[in-house]
């Protein structure tokens, strides 16, 4: 694991804009006990250097009509490194699949997928997943009531230099 080089001011930047990243940089610095400039010079070089990979909204799904989630372990056929590439390819460009993880147990991925009820899911399930050649069995586990998600990342329990 690549060692984590930020100083403690770096620390409670990112632990601030993880909590709300609508903060304007008055308001982040003042958080931080930086003056404005040295604050968004930090910013900017965090989000250059790959620490900070983006901002985005957090939806609500059932707002949206999206209340049907399942996570499926999918295990596949042979491990050719151009065939799983491609598998990757494909289920990363479904807009259902809303996190991909390649993991290690009894199935090879992990995939959440997000879609408006049940019907839904079957129509991604029959027709776009198992259509996939490679794929050789689907275990699916339904969300029954989500009790945390998009939480903030623990950097307090990480040992930082």
């Amino acid at each position: 694991m690549p060692k984590c080089e930020l100083d403690a001011i770096d620390r409670r930047i990112v632990t601030e804009l993880q909590t709300n990243a609508r903060l304007s940089n008055i308001e982040l610095a003042d958080r931080v006990g930086l003056s404005p400039s040295p604050c968004l010079r930090r910013v900017r070089r965090l989000e250059q250097e790959g620490y900070i990979d983006g901002y985005r909204a957090s939806l609500r799904r059932g707002r949206l009509g999206l209340g049907f989630s399942a996570f499926l372990g999918v295990k596949i056929s042979g491990h050719a490194n151009d065939q799983a590439l491609s598998f990757e390819r494909t289920v990363v460009a479904m807009p259902e699949v809303v996190a991909c993880h390649l993991v290690a147990g009894e199935a090879d991925y992990l995939l959440e997928i997000v879609v408006p009820e049940l019907e839904d899911y079957q129509r991604f399930l029959v027709d776009k997943l198992l259509n996939l050649p490679i794929v050789q069995e689907v275990r699916s586990s339904i969300a029954i009531q989500t009790l945390k998600a998009d939480a903030p990342l623990p950097l307090a329990h990480l040992s930082w230099p």
